[in-house]
């Protein structure tokens, strides 16, 4: 059975806008992101089936997804396994910060090494999670079902990886997708539709975590 999954990566949070490592911490929307947000929920209207909305329990993801469920009555599950990757300590510092105080470690992440950043997660174990929750999603829904994912950059560069079957984690060769974009892929079997896709309807302009 094949889903269409779309997912949408959050709104600019104060923490992207700062130049910091977010991981699962939180730091709240921008009004930017807010912004975003409530372009994205337009877009999202346009499509013309949406079988269930699913989200990451994480604040900037659920704040993200608000305008969309307030507008269509829809409600979302929340699925942990949509969380961003686990940073550890890097979380709340800013990228020169951490290259300052580790920059072996950073020169080894850049060339495509898949380390525990701050002690917290590897992005091979974070597609794993990832993966496990699309495939729990595509079983849930009949044949044909479209489904919205809210979730964050990480996750959805793996599954991106992931429906172009490269080897895990396969995120290294996979850019950052920009806040509000749309992800949409198939799952079961994999494939990719279209990445990083804009939803602002006026500009057709992209939205822009570590």
């Amino acid at each position: 059975m094949t889903t269409t999954i779309h997912l949408v990566r959050h709104g600019e949070a104060v923490w992207n806008a700062e130049g910091k490592y977010q991981g699962q911490a939180d730091s709240g929307l921008t009004a930017a992101g807010r912004e975003q947000a409530a372009r994205a929920a337009l877009w999202l209207q346009t499509l013309p089936r949406v079988d269930a909305v699913v989200c990451s329990d994480l604040p900037r993801v659920r704040d993200t997804a608000a305008p969309y469920l307030d507008a269509t009555g829809q409600e979302a599950r929340v699925d942990p396994r949509l969380r961003e990757i686990d940073v550890g300590s890097w979380a709340g510092r800013t990228f020169e910060d951490v290259a300052r105080a580790e920059p072996d470690v950073v020169a080894a992440v850049a060339r495509g090494e898949d380390l525990r950043r701050g002690g917290g997660e590897t992005f091979a174990e974070t597609r794993h999670r990832v993966v496990a929750a699309l495939e729990d999603l595509a079983a849930a829904h009949e044949d044909g079902a479209v489904v919205v994912v809210f979730a964050h950059g990480g996750p959805i560069r793996l599954a991106a990886a992931a429906a172009l079957a490269l080897p895990s984690p396969g995120h290294h060769r996979i850019g950052s997708p920009d806040n509000c974009s749309v992800t949409s892929l198939t799952w079961g079997p994999a494939g990719l539709l279209a990445y990083n896709r804009p939803t602002d309807l006026t500009t057709a302009a992209g939205c822009g975590d570590r």
